[in-house]
C-alpha cells in the first residue's frame, strides 16, 4: 500500500486526484495539507483522512506518507516539491512542474539526486483517445504522417475579462496563463499522438492590456498573451500548425485535431463540445468512418468517471508500477522539463521572430 499525502486538497485535487486515488487499491490517502489548519481539517474529515496539516513540510515529513502529491498553484510547486524531496518521499506534481523552465530544471535535478520516483500530471499522455490515435498512426492507418493541425479553445485565459480567482495568472511569473496551462496541456496531448516537436516558429499576441475582473467592475493590468499561434516540425518530418484561441467563457467547440497522412486523414473532436483535448473522450474519424476507442485503452477502474479523474487514475497506476519496478514513471519530471523547454522555445520565437529548436 502506497500512503499518499496531498498538498492542496481543495479544488482540482478534490475533483480529480482524490476520486482517482479512492478507486485504486494500491493507494491510501493518509494526509492532506492546505494553507490553513481549519480548511485542512475539513478536507480530511470529508474524505476520511487521518492527518491534516497547514504546512507542506510537516506533511512530507510524516512517517505515514510515502508519496507527496503537489496540487497547488504553479508558483507554489517548488516549495512543496523541495519539502517532499528533503524527506525522501516520492512526488507527483501537477503541471506545470515549476513556475518557469529554470525552476523546472532545478526540480528535475533535485528529484534525480534524491533517488525517488517523480511524475508530472500531463493528462494527455494517459488519455485513452490520445493513446488509441497514436497507435493508429504507428500502425500506418493513414500512411506516413505529413501534417498535423490543432485548433483549440483556450478560455477562460486570454479574454477581456477573468474570474477573480484567476487574476493571479495575469502575472507571467506565476506560471499560470494560456501558454503553460492551456497550450501546455494541449501540446502534450498532440505530442502523445504525433511525436515530439523539434522546432517552432510562434506568435503570442496580447490582445488586452487590461482585463475586467468579473463581478467587481474593476480592471487589472495584464502581461500575458491572449492567443498561442505556432508552426513547427515534428521529429518524423511532419509539419505542425497549432492555434490556441483565448477568450471569455464558455468555451464553445473545444478542439479540432487533423492528422493528414499519405494514405488518408484522421480527425478528432470532443464527444462533448466545449471540453479540452487532454480531458475528454474524442470522436475519431478516418475519412467518414467513425472509429471507436476500444475498451482496452481505458485502464482506470470502472468506478472512475471518464475525463480528468480517469486520466489521473491511469497516471497513478503507472506510478505504482514504477515504484514496484524501481524505475521512473512516464511522464516524469524529465518529461516535464523537456515540455518546459518547448514552451520557452515558443516564448523566444515570439519575442524575436526566429525559428527555435527544442532541445
Amino acid at each position: 500500500m502506497i500512503r499518499v499525502g496531498i498538498v492542496g486538497a481543495g479544488g482540482w485535487a478534490d475533483s480529480s486526484h482524490l476520486p482517482a486515488l479512492a478507486a485504486l487499491d494500491a493507494f491510501e490517502v493518509t494526509a492532506v495539507a492546505t494553507t490553513r489548519q481549519a480548511s485542512a481539517g475539513r478536507a480530511a474529515a470529508a474524505h476520511g483522512v487521518r492527518h491534516a496539516f497547514a504546512d507542506a513540510g510537516e506533511l512530507a515529513a510524516h512517517p505515514d506518507v510515502d508519496l507527496v502529491v503537489v496540487s497547488v498553484k504553479a508558483s507554489g510547486h517548488a516549495a512543496a516539491i523541495r519539502a517532499a524531496l528533503a524527506a525522501g518521499k516520492h512526488v507527483v506534481s501537477e503541471w506545470p512542474l515549476g513556475a518557469d523552465t529554470d525552476e523546472a530544471n532545478e526540480l528535475a535535478e533535485a528529484a534525480t539526486a534524491a533517488g525517488v520516483v517523480h511524475a508530472v500530471v500531463l493528462q494527455g499522455h494517459h488519455s485513452p483517445s490520445a493513446r488509441f490515435t497514436a497507435d493508429l498512426l504507428a500502425e500506418g492507418r493513414i500512411g506516413s504522417l505529413e501534417s498535423v493541425a490543432l485548433v483549440a479553445d483556450g478560455a477562460p485565459w486570454g479574454g477581456s475579462r477573468i474570474p477573480p480567482n484567476l487574476v493571479f495568472g495575469l502575472d507571467p511569473a506565476q506560471g499560470s496563463n494560456i501558454l503553460p496551462i492551456m497550450a501546455g496541456h494541449f501540446l502534450a496531448a498532440l505530442e502523445r499522438v504525433a511525436g515530439p516537436l523539434t522546432e517552432v516558429s510562434a506568435r503570442l499576441p496580447r490582445t488586452h492590456d487590461r482585463v475586467l475582473v468579473t463581478g467587481t467592475g474593476g480592471t487589472v493590468a495584464n502581461a500575458t498573451p491572449g492567443h498561442v499561434l505556432l508552426h513547427g516540425l515534428l521529429a518524423n518530418g511532419a509539419t505542425a500548425s497549432v492555434a490556441v484561441h483565448g477568450g471569455n467563457e464558455p468555451t464553445r467547440n473545444g478542439f479540432h485535431l487533423k492528422l493528414v497522412g499519405s494514405e488518408g486523414t484522421l480527425t478528432a473532436t470532443p464527444t462533448q463540445l466545449g471540453t479540452f483535448i487532454h480531458w475528454c473522450d474524442w470522436d475519431i474519424k478516418f475519412g467518414d468512418e467513425a472509429l471507436a476507442v476500444p475498451d482496452t485503452y481505458r485502464t482506470a477502474p470502472a468506478a472512475v468517471r471518464s475525463g480528468p479523474p480517469a486520466n489521473v487514475a491511469a497516471l497513478y497506476q503507472e506510478v505504482a508500477r514504477a515504484i514496484t519496478e524501481g524505475r521512473q514513471p512516464h511522464p516524469s519530471f524529465e518529461t516535464g522539463l523537456r515540455h518546459h523547454r518547448l514552451l520557452t522555445a515558443i516564448e523566444q520565437s515570439a519575442a524575436d521572430g526566429t525559428t527555435r529548436e527544442i532541445s
